[in-house]
């Protein structure tokens, strides 16, 4: 289980606490030996500290393992560290699935595509490798999620302003929360067989525009939302730059801005009916379970 201590939502940490409710064995291979990591061990979790890019300390934390989950933040370094995870995955026989954190993105693109950011590019090249590698894949491609900088940083002007800060015009957009995500992926590790071979998309419960969204906040906060469409440039310069991202992430950011600006996003698919049987919570949900995001 790579990406366990992870920040964005925290998918890894929510499936290890998920699967160990279940009484399964996990391994969790974090970066760091910090209070992170702690809280894992305290559900039962074996914690494993290494790099990711690093074979030996990939291959050590999987030795044994039935089941792989590979996700990692968005960093310069994640296709190879994908590539390494994925070869040494490949050293041990008897591996029942490999189940990888893709994007939604990559369905759209092919081997010329540049609209994309440099991290979609990655993801979309690990997906090719995954599938030359002949390991028992899983893909897992969720769309934008909520707790993504991108929302964070339109959400941030709620308690001030009452309004939601983004350069979307009028275009729709279908994000998830991360706790479905995960949920998701606990599921697939829980019962591995009948997942093997596929790709799942995953979205929210419907694509809206960010007024239809804001309506849907404001009934969930009992507070007036609207939205204030923000010109591209400006909205990078004076909201997400705010944010200290590192360049590359900064990139990403900025790029899923402009495609969902091209509606790139307005997207809708039923993975996660596949896998759970229940649909995705929609953006009520989330401020109901984060009222702390929507409120002075």
């Amino acid at each position: 289980m790579t990406g366990a201590a992870g920040r964005v939502g925290a998918v890894g940490r929510a499936v290890v606490e998920g699967l160990r409710r279940r009484g399964l064995q996990v391994r969790a291979f974090v970066r760091r030996d910090d209070d992170r990591a702690q809280a894992l061990r305290e559900t039962g979790a074996e914690v494993v500290v290494g790099d990711l890019t690093s074979s030996r300390d990939v291959a050590d934390a999987l030795d044994g393992c039935g089941q792989v989950y590979f996700g990692m933040a968005v960093s310069e370094q994640y296709l190879l560290a994908a590539v390494t995870t994925a070869a040494a995955a490949r050293a041990y026989a008897g591996l029942e699935a490999f189940v990888n954190m893709s994007q939604l993105t990559v369905s759209e693109m092919d081997v010329t595509s540049t609209a994309e950011s440099h991290q979609h590019r990655q993801q979309w090249l690990v997906e090719q490798v995954l599938d030359w590698s002949g390991l028992p894949v899983v893909e897992v491609r969720p769309t934008v999620f909520l707790e993504n900088p991108l929302f964070q940083a339109g959400f941030s002007w709620i308690p001030r302003d009452g309004t939601i800060r983004l350069p979307f015009g009028r275009a729709k957009t279908s994000p998830i929360a991360a706790h479905d995500v995960a949920a998701a992926v606990e599921e697939i590790l829980a019962d591995p067989s009948r997942h093997v071979g596929r790709t799942y998309e995953l979205t929210g419960p419907r694509s809206e525009s960010i007024d239809a969204m804001a309506a849907e906040i404001s009934a969930a906060s009992g507070r007036t939302v609207g939205y204030t469409d923000v010109p591209l440039q400006r909205w990078l310069d004076d909201d997400l730059r705010a944010l200290g991202l590192p360049d590359h992430t900064f990139q990403h950011i900025s790029t899923m801005a402009r495609l969902h600006a091209a509606g790139r996003y307005d997207r809708q698919a039923h993975g996660m009916e596949q896998i759970t049987g229940r649909p995705a919570g929609g953006v009520a949900d989330f401020v109901r379970r984060n009222p702390e995001l929507f409120t002075r």
